[in-house]
């Protein structure tokens, strides 16, 4: 079985909790099992355990109370641990022209494996919608149509056998964003699962030095992870296509957990099992070690919702985004120390650089405004990086309305633009 090349990441769990008493602190360091007892008054405790997080835990005791914790209830641990129950292991068939010696001709069917993360869930009706790379039902060398898998099974943790495969369709993608969606309808294996649906993150949240889970389908053998970090948050990368013809550049996030071919369209999640990203690349080399790459979730959020909207039971395959009309620069860079997080920022002061003539911003938007936040359609978008400009585009849709709060020559307005159909560009 062909295994698609992509990428996984995983994330160290911790098993410490600390309760404070009076004027000193102690640390709990537990191993699988362990358990340890502390007396202290039941304010103290009340509050430790609150701070700490701790579950699993007994208070028993009079004037003073003793705490006992199993280390097993570690909430850290558990929370990743619903990652695995979000994400499938993706099986695509093709078929492909071959031909013999002595001018005879066929056709060959052969299997390519990634995995997909479930972005939408119906568990009464079976039903789900599940993000993927496009790489993974896309392959230039298959005769099927427009190179798309003709035959989708998609395989729940847990239940990894022929047994077990769930249908699915394909719903849409984009080769550019190496993205694609598809579709499970009235199936009983997923109905009767323990099956959820991803949480997603907000990846512009995410820092350099956060430790990361990726999750997905290493060499075609079932689900399974690797645990490393965020190594940079944001970087773009170019790297030939799905078609093996040409070139597309990603907006990427760079990790250094190990990735291999199959892990293609899986999850990268939080310590608390939440989406930040769709590993989908690695550097291959054999002067550089561990270098992954994974798509951030708001882009892959964006392209999954706009794939289920312009797509879903109509005859469109493609991802539509917003040309808004305007290049976008940053004037000044930082960066700034979260005190609650302990997370590093990077932050820009980001700026309109020019304005398309005839665009729908023309003789609205102006070169030097300092682009403050987006509205669209209701929803408050921050801008704080370049890219948050470009990545809201893809939830624009048509008559929505967008608005800029801007600043110009030092006072604050307000920018409204419709959007109308000529302004969405379809990105195959």
């Amino acid at each position: 079985m062909k295994r698609k090349s992509l990428w996984i990441l995983c994330i160290t769990l911790l098993c410490a909790c600390t309760l404070l008493f009076s004027s000193c602190s102690q640390i709990l360091g537990l191993g699988s099992g362990a358990e340890t007892s502390n007396a202290v008054t039941r304010e103290e405790l009340e509050a430790a355990l609150k701070d700490a997080s701790l579950t699993g835990g007994t208070i028993v005791g009079g004037d003073t109370y003793q705490v006992t914790v199993n280390s097993t209830g570690n909430e850290s641990l558990m929370g990743a641990s619903k990652s695995l129950l979000s994400v499938v292991s993706v099986v695509c068939g093709f078929e492909k022209n071959v031909y013999y010696w002595g001018g005879g001709k066929g056709t060959q069917s052969y299997n390519a494996a990634g995995a997909g993360v479930i972005f939408k869930l119906d568990k009464e009706h079976g039903n789900a919608f599940v993000l993927t790379n496009y790489h993974v039902v896309y392959d230039s060398s298959s005769n099927t149509q427009n190179h798309i898998s003709n035959s989708i099974n998609l395989y729940l943790y847990g239940q990894e056998s022929a047994k077990y495969a769930i249908p699915a369709t394909y719903v849409g993608g984009s080769m550019s964003y190496d993205l694609a969606v598809l579709k499970i309808s009235g199936s009983a294996v997923l109905a009767e699962s323990a099956a959820v649906e991803a949480t997603f993150a907000d990846s512009n949240d995410v820092s350099v030095l956060q430790t990361a889970i990726a999750v997905g389908n290493p060499e075609a053998r079932g689900i399974s992870i690797t645990v490393g970090y965020v190594n940079v948050d944001s970087e773009y990368i170019t790297l030939t296509a799905a078609d093996d013809v040409s070139t597309v550049s990603l907006r990427v996030m760079r990790i250094d957990a190990a990735v291999n071919g199959g892990n293609s369209g899986g999850g990268l999640f939080d310590a608390e099992g939440n989406l930040i990203g769709i590993v989908n690349a690695k550097m291959s080399s054999s002067s550089v070690d561990n270098i992954g790459y994974a798509i951030p979730s708001n882009i892959a959020k964006y392209i999954a919702q706009n794939i289920i909207d312009y797509c879903d039971g109509k005859d469109n395959e493609s991802v539509y985004r917003c040309l808004i009309g305007i290049t976008v620069a940053a004037s000044e860079s930082h960066v700034e120390y979260d005190v609650e997080t302990a997370k590093v920022h990077k932050v820009e002061t980001v700026v309109v650089e020019s304005v398309t003539e005839k665009s729908i911003s023309d003789g609205k938007l102006q070169a030097g405004d300092v682009i403050d936040s987006l509205t669209i359609d209701g929803v408050d978008y921050e801008v704080s990086r370049m890219y948050n400009v470009i990545d809201s585009m893809l939830n624009v849709r048509v008559g929505s309305e967008v608005v800029f709060h801007v600043t110009r020559g030092g006072e604050k307005i307000d920018i409204e633009i419709e959007i109308p159909e000529s302004a969405l560009v379809a990105f195959a």
